[in-house]
């Protein structure tokens, strides 16, 4: 369904631990999707089969994790699109700013990311198997 929340992306410095963390805490299941990715990620299933979730995934901070008792730092949220370019025009219009460029995720989809007009992160998603 377009512009609702279908993926989210947590950031960690130590993703192999993090990954750990929530597959062990929470009973997720963790794939390696790294090669795809290009970096280390590990897409996340957080429901058992038959059951209702949002899955994403755990991948590589750009940087230190956050030290605690600072600013809150939180997931990226993806929303669904049926057509990335008009959608982002509207967010670009509302105020939005391109964070990271529409790119393709090869055979899969298109994304892209923003930031909303307080600063936050959130991906955008055309799932297209012509998407090269």
């Amino acid at each position: 369904m377009p512009n609702s929340v279908i993926h989210f992306e947590i950031h960690a410095a130590d993703v192999a631990r993090t990954v750990e963390f929530y597959t062990s805490v929470f009973g997720w299941t963790a794939e390696d999707w790294s090669g795809f990715a290009g970096m280390p990620y590990w897409g996340v299933t957080t429901a058992a089969a038959g059951e209702m979730g949002i899955n994403g995934a755990i991948m590589q901070r750009q940087g230190d994790d956050p030290a605690p008792g600072g600013a809150v730092s939180g997931a990226v949220i993806t929303l669904g699109s049926g057509d990335f370019d008009g959608d982002a025009a509207k967010i670009l219009a509302a105020g939005g700013q391109i964070a990271l460029p529409k790119a393709a995720l090869p055979g899969m989809a298109w994304q892209g990311y923003f930031l909303d007009p307080a600063g936050n992160v959130f991906g955008l998603h055309q799932p297209d198997p012509d998407a090269r």
